[in-house]
């Protein structure tokens, strides 16, 4: 019965998740030129910040329950974020002739995702 439970938070979290993924996927190409995927580049990153802020309040400072760990960390985060997307745009870019464009944005992605979550562990453990 607990695999159940535990479904359901994970399954309840990927769904608000998603709804913010495409919220700001849609947000930020509304936003920026078109031709670089901007969106699937500002979620990994916000998806990063929010994974060191999880990290922080529910496994450093322990918050009770593992369904808290779930939904969050699995579901929501889970869910927001798009590291296979970015693999397939990054592909996508290289077939489409634009190598340089894909090489800069493996490791636009890659760089700032890495920074963006240290930066979330950082800022949550300052408080």
């Amino acid at each position: 019965m607990a695999f159940v439970g535990e479904a359901v938070a994970v399954a309840t979290g990927g769904a608000i998740g998603a709804v913010m993924r495409y919220s700001v996927t849609a947000l930020v190409t509304g936003w920026l030129p078109r031709g670089f995927p901007w969106g699937t580049l500002t979620v990994n990153v916000l998806g990063s910040l929010l994974m060191g802020v999880a990290f922080v309040l529910l496994v450093e400072r322990a918050m009770p329950g593992s369904g808290w760990r779930l939904f969050f960390g699995v579901g929501v985060i889970g869910a927001f974020t798009t590291f296979s997307t970015f693999s397939l745009d990054a592909v996508a870019l290289y077939e489409a002739g634009a190598g340089l464009r894909a090489a800069l944005y493996v490791v636009a992605s890659v760089t700032t995702c890495l920074l963006a979550t240290l930066a979330g562990i950082l800022i949550t453990r300052s408080f």
